[in-house]
């Protein structure tokens, strides 16, 4: 096991910088996701782990030994791609002992190496078959396996379960997160889904153009985020925003305008922003409350469509003023259909404000 440490780290591909001097520590036997819309240069950031592009300034270092000019063969790191990239020739155990093979080890020592890995992944029946025989799951997991038994350092995985369906999706991240708690291995993980992100991380790396945006526990980053994007991007679905003008500001509280008019009170210190300021009112969907009764701060507006999800129902409003559309995760049992006439109810201790600069006001207890 090791940790890894980012100084200033920067990659460009000729004029253009994908990565803008990256600062990160990683402890030994994290789990941490690296997360971001595509293009972020998550990617990048792994491949420069692995060593497969070249660090164009900064320093790499992983178990406190510089990594930049060391071959991706010598740093100690496994890597699981998207595609599961099997010798289709080859049987499970074949593929899975393939890179030992080639690195020397006997036959004894790649049998045991096998094997363990088969019983941790639970694949022992699928040792003989041949890729073709198996499933898109079956298939991760011989790629996962082939990495367990070189025994890294650092596991590094690149979206490994974006070809997977929805249900072995969710059935993966049980099993890896399986996989982490047995091995107490470092790993990191690269992908766009949050949810993947959420469910798996011990911490979460939050990219945006080749910067770090957060980084902190998942629970951390959905709480608390330190800006608009991290808001927007972590959550499914994601923030509603909103428009609005500060009316009044106080350290217990502010008042903002929405663009119908309607007041809303919010549990923000926005005492350094000036009044008549235009703000960006934050509220996720689970907290956004809609309704067939009118009222003080309740904002009137349309459903426009109804998805029923079984346990949950989520509504699909104009938003106050009528600029873009606003996303309430309601009950089953909730009265409002599509078509209906709404209000809604902005709860002061779920809102978030954003400034001109898009950072986060501090929220008051």
């Amino acid at each position: 096991m090791a940790n890894l440490q980012f100084k200033a780290l920067r990659k460009s591909f000729g004029d253009m910088e994908i990565l803008h001097g990256v600062d990160l520590e990683i402890q030994d036997g994290e789990f941490i996701v690296f997360v971001g819309p595509s293009g972020c240069g998550k990617s990048t950031l792994l491949r420069c782990i692995a060593g497969l592009e070249e660090i164009t300034s900064g320093e790499l270092l992983i178990g406190g030994v510089p990594m930049n000019d060391i071959p991706p063969s010598k740093r100690g790191i496994a890597m699981v791609f998207q595609s599961y990239a099997l010798y289709p020739h080859m049987t499970v155990a074949e593929n899975m002992a393939f890179g030992l093979k080639l690195a020397g080890h006997s036959k004894v020592e790649v049998a045991d190496a096998v094997q363990k890995a088969a019983q941790i992944l639970q694949i022992e029946a699928l040792l003989d078959r041949r890729p073709k025989a198996l499933s898109g799951g079956q298939r991760q997991r011989v790629a996962i396996g082939r990495a367990i038994v070189r025994k890294p350092g650092v596991f590094l995985f690149d979206e490994p379960l974006s070809n997977l369906d929805a249900g072995l999706r969710v059935q993966m991240r049980v099993e890896l997160a399986r996989l982490h708690a047995d091995l107490r291995t470092t790993m990191v993980y690269v992908t766009h889904d949050q949810v993947e992100a959420m469910t798996l991380a011990n911490r979460i790396v939050v990219l945006n153009q080749g910067r770090i945006e957060q980084v902190g526990a998942p629970l951390e980053l959905y709480n608390a985020p330190i800006n608009r994007f991290v808001a927007g991007f972590m959550g499914s679905p994601k923030m509603n925003f909103l428009p609005c003008t500060l009316v009044a500001a106080a350290p217990t509280g502010a008042t903002v305008r929405l663009e119908d008019g309607t007041l809303v009170a919010v549990a923000v210190d926005a005492t350094g922003q000036a009044v008549g300021a235009a703000l960006i009112l934050g509220i996720r969907p689970e907290h956004l409350e809609a309704s067939r009764t009118g009222g003080e701060g309740r904002a009137r507006t349309a459903v426009r469509v109804a998805e029923h999800l079984g346990d949950t129902v989520f509504l699909y409003v104009d938003s106050p003023g009528g600029a873009g559309q606003l996303t309430v995760k309601a009950q089953p049992e909730d009265p409002l259909h599509m078509g209906d006439e709404a209000h809604l109810c902005f709860p002061a201790q779920r809102c978030y404000l954003f400034g001109a600069d898009d950072r986060t006001l501090p929220r008051i207890a």
